[in-house]
């Protein structure tokens, strides 16, 4: 993208956000409650850069999505630190590749805990890959209207001649 005076970029203050500073296996061991907790804002942040095809203009919902997710690591912090500190250490220490596989035990104990203290029920597998509609607040992007070129070609009459093609036709079989 070539960016001229004209171009707007927002400041470094707007862009500036706190990060999550949790490890890989944290992160894997929260992912499923985390995607299910901040859905809509997820959602919502992800329509918008569909839509509107600019980054710049989504800055709010990303920054909503970073919001929810600290908010959903606040209250598991409260309610379950200790179920999910012990799965986090599980994927991280069972398998290489971080497999949930070889931590199912540690898992269901976890989600219990969530489901208990949080009533969040862990999704179940495919959940994010269906197909869901998203009501939002937002205005509709503007359509883009179809340009009509005034100086167009027009056609050709249907009295105009043709004459049989040089070489033969391309479609040898309809003959």
């Amino acid at each position: 993208m070539v960016v001229t005076k004209d171009t707007f970029l927002p400041t470094e203050e707007e862009l500036t956000v706190p990060e999550i500073n949790l490890s890989g296996p944290a992160l894997r061991a929260g992912a499923f409650h985390l995607g299910k907790y901040c859905e809509a804002q997820n959602n919502e942040f992800m329509l918008c850069r569909q839509e509107l095809d600019d980054p710049r203009a989504c800055i709010n919902e990303g920054k909503a999505v970073t919001n929810c997710a600290f908010e959903f690591f606040r209250k598991l912090k409260k309610t379950c630190a200790q179920e999910f500190t012990q799965y986090a250490n599980c994927l991280d220490k069972s398998s290489g590749d971080l497999n949930f596989k070889h931590c199912r035990k540690t898992q269901g104990v976890y989600d219990k805990c969530v489901l208990d203290n949080m009533q969040l029920e862990r999704p179940d597998y495919g959940y994010f890959c269906r197909a869901k509609v998203h009501a939002t607040e937002r205005p509709p992007p503007p359509k883009k209207e179809k340009v009509v070129y005034p100086d167009a070609t027009p056609g050709l009459p249907d009295d105009y001649p043709r004459p049989e093609s040089k070489y033969g036709s391309r479609f040898h079989w309809l003959n």
